[in-house]
């Protein structure tokens, strides 16, 4: 019985944090799945020729505004393949391009 009791209280005290996160996070998931959807369609003939797992990381700027990293790992160096800025509220996407000098 006291394990049951335990499992429910721990369970209520939990659940708030989880809604509250959702919401903290929300326009980093929005920019990443954006930037998913139009990385995936541009990407596939490439990524099956070199076997590449990208990873994503999202940075907010405001509340419509982030910008969008995709890396790849070789051993231990992590090079950046591709940059984007995405407005979540216009539902637009931007390539970075970086100048090489």
């Amino acid at each position: 019985m006291k394990k049951f009791l335990y499992t429910i209280i721990s369970t209520a005290l939990l659940f708030p944090f989880y809604s509250a996160a959702n919401e903290t996070f929300s326009v980093e998931i929005e920019a990443l799945t954006l930037v998913m959807e139009k990385y995936s369609k541009e990407s596939e003939p490439t990524n099956n020729v070199r076997n590449e797992k990208p990873s994503y990381m999202a940075l907010k700027h405001d509340e419509c505004n982030a910008t969008v990293k995709i890396t790849s790992q070789a051993g231990l160096q992590v090079t950046t393949m591709q940059s984007f800025d995405v407005n979540v509220c216009k539902k637009e996407v931007y390539k970075l391009i970086k100048n090489k000098i």
